[in-house]
């Protein structure tokens, strides 16, 4: 009689012994019952474009509400912002005409490879700001979703952003010409906040990102529902896979104080470019800053004067020696050279070596007093030698 072979338990049968149920799917997978769509999270509504729907969920807030300690009621447009952006239309064109936008995407690299499945957009409509934010619930709704953002995009003739013009701007063009659709803000004109903060508060905030301008200059603070940027693309995919929309809630909050604080930090720009000498700049090195602005844009005279009125206030020892350099070389570029040499002398006083530079050289060349200028002279280069005198520094 054969004898028959022992078989071996299979793991199949060894994962069933211990009542694993072998093809079921992970324990970890979230149920049918997790997975809640958009619609019941935010008050959104579908629009239905040629290729498809896109969601959008859309606020309108009064003018005169606040955002931190500014209303949303627009002020005219000056001038020098239009300079600043070398573009007319931005001090000629209503407020109207502006609009605000702002990208929540999967990603930070760019490339064909990153696309916005939020875009937030803002503009002004008569007595109410107008917030609408279009959302990819998959990403094969993006073309539904640019359509319905061209309409959007369509009020408008000038665009504001907050690094808008390096990554925003790009990221959409990128976007549309992918689907083969034209581009709708082709040849508006845009203001880039970003860059004007850096020129503005370089100085006195050690962070220019928005949050950071949000605290220190606008006084709003986020509050809990606030999400951290870097965990947004990560919070996406998670949506992608498990459908459930309820982390989604964060982001949008996210995406809107983005945008209303883009509305008003136009506004408290506006107001300090237009009136510096006004309530609405307090801060001394705000208008030492105006006055470096105003100088590279060739507005001396305006520069001057906010030197001296930054000057008058109380200012940081380094910031103070700095401006009063530039203001120096200021006067004497403006042919004012008994105010240069004021200046000069003050801050030779402090130890300033450039400023005994500066005087030997006036002494000599248009004073033409060689005994004043070798004083000058020596005095300079004692003060090089002092290595441990803090003030012994060119600024």
């Amino acid at each position: 009689m054969t004898e028959k072979k022992k078989v071996s338990p299979s793991l199949a049968d060894k994962l069933k012994s211990l009542g694993v149920k072998v093809g079921m799917k992970k324990t970890a997978d979230r149920s049918i019952s997790d997975r809640v769509p958009i619609e019941r999270v935010l008050k959104g509504d579908y629009r239905q474009m040629p290729s498809g729907e896109s969601f959008v969920y859309e606020q309108r807030f009064a003018i005169d509400d606040l955002h931190g300690d500014i209303s949303l009621s627009p002020v005219p447009t000056p001038g020098i912002l239009a300079e600043y952006a070398k573009d007319a239309r931005i001090g000629e064109l209503s407020i109207e005409n502006f609009i605000f936008f702002d990208t929540e995407t999967s990603g930070l690299s760019g490339g064909t490879g990153t696309y916005a499945f939020m875009v937030g957009v803002g503009r002004y409509e008569g007595d109410k700001f107008i917030l609408a934010q279009f959302f990819l619930r998959d990403p094969s709704e993006e073309r539904a979703m640019l359509e319905a953002l061209a309409e959007f995009f369509a009020y408008g003739e000038v665009l504001v952003s907050y690094n808008g013009k390096s990554f925003d701007a790009p990221l959409l063009r990128t976007r549309y010409k992918l689907h083969s659709m034209p581009l709708p803000f082709e040849d508006y004109a845009h203001i880039d906040l970003l860059h004007l903060a850096r020129r503005l508060w370089r100085d006195r905030l050690a962070s220019r990102t928005l949050q950071s301008i949000e605290k220190h200059i606008l006084g709003i603070a986020r509050t809990s529902e606030e999400v951290p940027g870097y965990e947004i693309p990560y919070l996406y995919f998670d949506y992608l896979r498990d459908k459930d929309a309820r982390p989604m809630k964060g982001i949008f909050y996210h995406n809107e104080i983005d945008i209303l604080s883009l509305a008003t930090l136009l506004k408290h720009i506006a107001m300090m470019l237009s009136d510096p000498f006004g309530e609405s700049v307090e801060e001394s090195l705000d208008i030492i800053a105006i006055a470096k602005l105003f100088e590279d844009m060739k507005k001396w005279d305006d520069a001057a004067h906010l030197y001296e009125y930054g000057l008058a206030k109380e200012v940081p020892e380094e910031d103070f020696q700095k401006a009063v350099k530039r203001l120096a070389i200021l006067q004497r570029r403006r042919g004012d050279i008994d105010e240069a040499v004021k200046w000069w002398k003050g801050a030779a006083a402090e130890g300033q070596i450039y400023a005994w530079v500066e005087l030997a050289k006036y002494y000599e060349h248009r004073v033409k007093d060689y005994a004043l200028a070798v004083d000058a002279t020596h005095s300079a280069l004692s003060l090089m030698k002092e290595s441990k005198n803090p003030h012994a520094r060119t600024f």
